[in-house]
């Protein structure tokens, strides 16, 4: 089941976000300080954070919001599961269930970055699976050595819909 996130969710995301064992300890800081902005603000400027449960367990979540000064383009910032569930189809819902969710409320273009590094490649192979273009590289972006690649994928028609 795929619900709007809870106050009392965060915990249990953070946690299952750092036993991924992808993220570095400051993404996982950020990613507390994200998820508190949220609950406390940012859902009422449009950000949304979904999670996928089983049997009231929390199994992953998504992070998206529009993007600032451009014309109905979103970013996805966020997307975890639970590391013993990966490779399920749990990311694949929630994927579309954004892409879902962001089409109905008029969405063109989503935006997702990720690593360049060696243990993002099964990152970047989901995306293009997915049917994502890597639109740009840039190279030592988030450290010496550690790339941002930036996918991008059109939800509605050039004309808007």
């Amino acid at each position: 089941m795929i619900r709007p996130a809870a106050f009392a969710d965060t915990p249990e995301l953070v946690r299952l976000t750092d036993a991924t064992g992808l993220f570095k300890p400051l993404e996982i800081e950020a990613l507390q300080g994200v998820l508190d902005d949220y609950h406390a603000t940012n859902h009422e400027l449009g950000h949304l954070a979904i999670v996928v449960e089983d049997a009231g367990t929390p199994l992953g979540y998504a992070y998206y919001a529009p993007t600032e000064m451009t014309d109905r383009t979103w970013h996805l910032y966020w997307i975890a599961v639970v590391k013993n569930r990966q490779g399920a189809g749990l990311g694949s819902e929630l994927l579309r269930y954004v892409e879902n969710d962001i089409r109905a409320r008029g969405g063109r273009l989503l935006v997702i970055e990720t690593s360049s590094t060696p243990i993002y490649d099964s990152t970047r192979r989901f995306y293009l699976k997915h049917g994502y273009h890597q639109a740009a590289t840039v190279e030592d972006f988030y450290a010496d050595g550690d790339g941002m690649v930036m996918f991008t994928k059109r939800l509605l028609g050039d004309a808007g819909g």
